[in-house]
């Protein structure tokens, strides 16, 4: 087999992956359950294409939800085009909102005149500041709930005036008067336009807008994007589907890759429907599906499959989260999505079954798992690997105060970007100074801290071996001076996060040596710099803390899931049949995020020596063995 040739793409995909890889025209809805290997398959599907001389890679708009899945989709495009690129690098992988401003910034001058409007960052500031003009008092977390209903206002195209009868119709509940929101959203509006300001609902809705009223800078989009990738479709909102629209024109040449099982964004507009109704709006599409599982062990698979079991009935379907056009789904792309109600088929070795702990209360269950968790490390699993999955944000604080009394190190994720931390750009700043130093220093000169050189010509995986060397040790001396030492301060607090996130870019670059034994400190510089672009950000040597919807596209070998009790999961404002089915979406992403642990637990009371009220979710019937079916707490406080 020719190593260049087409066939040599498809020789390492599985039959269902290589189907999707063959399906280089038309649309195509590729229905791919967690784990089953998308990102591969649809990579090798544009390099297939390109192959054969179908696809031109420069003419591929593959749009992504996140920097990071936009960043491994160009990797994964590099390494297979081979060292010359083979033209997939031509390949634009984006997010909806990069890709949109790239063309806002375009063709505003010559479409609207003027200069571009720039990007507001955050609504919260001009919230603020219409709040104070309307006299209403709005603290932060006002101002945060205001500015999500804003954000799905706009992304569900209501208008500031409609807001508060449509957000009652849908069952909206901010803390704010509907009323009062509206006047809100009104007066934001008002003062982003004065100040020619554009926030992310608007920079999509303004490029879509240009594209239907001027025909030149459609043509020229269109002349330039004729093959489209959109992946996550199970989450696109009606805003992302007017630009998609706009960007196809009248034309059909879509690949939509996503989960119904996963769809767990409703609550910001996103809706399922339009990967559900696929097949009705491209009645030629072909529909593929992706079932093998490589993530998770069958045990944690069979869980999988059991907790969505229910969703093949005809009535669940109904309440299954399908929503927004079409208004119904698709009987094909549900038969595609599960055709004999097997679920996900998994792949990999067997392992442990799932464990289910009942709990005294929310303390006792934060100490238990703290302590299992540091058992785990004992025996060898770095903490790295592990992580705890909460509904709510507001549940993190406990199990960060558990595993500090346990000794053992924890990130929150979701507070703030890894490469947006002060101390990090402060160590990027002063890494690249190092990383110019090092390129014009003479090669006999020495790295700070390193011995002379040896004498001689020194065969080259020892020259390789000394410049990693090298590049390590210059990393960790610049590290050095802005407080990494070889062990954290004691106990947490600003001191021990500052530390932890040095100590993280000291470890990133220990690893990228490792991969990369030649590299340099330019190499290594260069490589943190694409992966603050692309928010890749480097693991902490510590137990995760995040919520389950953060934890989307994430995986680890051991997953605690906490917390499962009704008011939790599925939480109390879930009233409706379809947002309870949202909510055990919500905890099938959670189980899948594992690949080799999951261990699920729930609290009787909130604190200790309360009153036992609370109850086990509702999604755990029928998943625990019936010893587990209560009384495990009253059992260990009678012996």
């Amino acid at each position: 087999m020719d190593a260049d040739g087409p066939e040599a793409v498809l020789a390492a995909l599985d039959p269902e992956q290589r189907e999707v890889a063959l399906a280089v025209r038309g649309p195509v809805c590729v229905i791919a359950g967690a784990g089953t290997g998308k990102t591969r398959a649809i990579a090798h599907r544009i390099a297939y294409g390109a192959r054969i001389g179908v696809v031109s890679p420069g003419h591929v708009l593959a749009v992504t939800f996140t920097t990071r899945a936009a960043g491994e989709l160009r990797g994964r495009l590099r390494r297979l085009g081979g060292p010359d690129g083979g033209g997939l690098e031509r390949v634009s992988a984006r997010t909806f909102h990069s890709a949109a401003l790239r063309q806002l910034t375009h063709f505003w001058p010559r479409t609207v005149g003027g200069p571009p409007p720039a990007v507001l960052d955050s609504k919260i500031g001009l919230l603020a500041d219409a709040a104070r003009a309307l006299r209403v008092r709005a603290d932060l977390p006002e101002l945060r709930d205001a500015a999500t209903e804003i954000e799905w206002a706009k992304v569900t195209q209501v208008r500031p005036e409609d807001y508060a009868a449509v957000a009652a119709k849908h069952g909206r509940a901010p803390p704010l008067p509907l009323e009062t929101v509206a006047r809100m959203f009104t007066a934001y509006e008002r003062l982003r336009r004065e100040r020619h300001l554009v926030d992310f609902e608007s920079v999509l809705e303004l490029t879509a807008a240009i594209l239907a009223e001027h025909r030149q800078a459609a043509t020229e989009v269109r002349d330039r994007y004729r093959h489209f990738v959109v992946d996550e479709y199970q989450d696109v909102n009606p805003l992302q589907k007017l630009l998609l629209d706009a960007w196809l024109g009248d034309r059909d040449e879509v690949c939509v890759v996503g989960d119904p099982r996963q769809t767990i964004y409703s609550f910001t507009g996103a809706t399922s429907g339009y990967l559900t109704g696929f097949a009705a709006e491209y009645p030629h599409a072909a529909v593929l599906r992706l079932v093998r599982n490589y993530r998770s062990t069958p045990q944690v698979v069979a869980l999988a499959n059991r907790l969505t079991s229910t969703l093949t009935s005809p009535a669940i379907r109904r309440n299954a989260g399908v929503t927004g056009p079409p208004s119904a789904p698709d009987p094909h792309v549900w038969a595609a999505v599960d055709p004999a109600g097997t679920g996900l088929v998994a792949q990999r070795d067997h392992g442990p079954a799932p464990e289910f702990t009942e709990h005294d209360d929310e303390v006792a269950e934060a100490a238990a798992v703290a302590a299992r968790a540091g058992r785990l490390v004992a025996d060898g699993l770095p903490a790295r690997q592990i992580a705890v999955l909460v509904r709510t944000n507001a549940q993190t604080e406990r199990f960060e105060r558990a595993f500090a009394e346990a000794g053992l190190p924890c990130q929150v994720r979701g507070a703030d970007r890894f490469f947006g931390r002060a101390e990090v750009r402060q160590a990027m700043g002063l890494l690249r100074a190092a990383a110019r130093s090092s390129a014009i220093r003479a090669p006999g000169d020495r790295a700070p801290g390193h011995g002379a050189p040896a004498d001689g010509e020194a065969p080259a995986g020892a020259a390789d071996d000394r410049a990693a060397a090298s590049a390590v040790a210059e990393v960790r001396h610049v590290l050095a001076g802005l407080g990494l030492t070889p062990e954290p301060p004691a106990g947490r607090g600003a001191a021990r996060d500052r530390w932890e996130s040095l100590a993280a870019l000291a470890q990133l670059a220990d690893d990228l040596c490792a991969a990369s034994p030649a590299a340099g400190l330019p190499d290594v510089v260069a490589e943190l710099a694409r992966r603050a672009a692309i928010e890749h950000a480097p693991v902490v040597e510590g137990v995760t803390v995040v919520s389950l919807h953060a934890a989307k596209g994430l995986e680890w070998d051991v997953v605690f899931l906490p917390g499962l009790t009704e008011g939790n999961l599925p939480i109390i404002h879930a009233e409706t049949a379809e947002a309870v089915a949202e909510e055990r979406r919500l905890l099938y992403v959670g189980i899948t995020r594992t690949r080799q642990r999951v261990l699920l637990s729930w609290p009787l009371a909130r604190s200790p020596g309360g009153r036992p009220v609370r109850k086990p979710s509702q999604f755990l019937d029928g998943l625990r063995p019936p010893l587990h079916r209560g009384g495990q707490a009253e059992a260990r406080r009678r012996a």
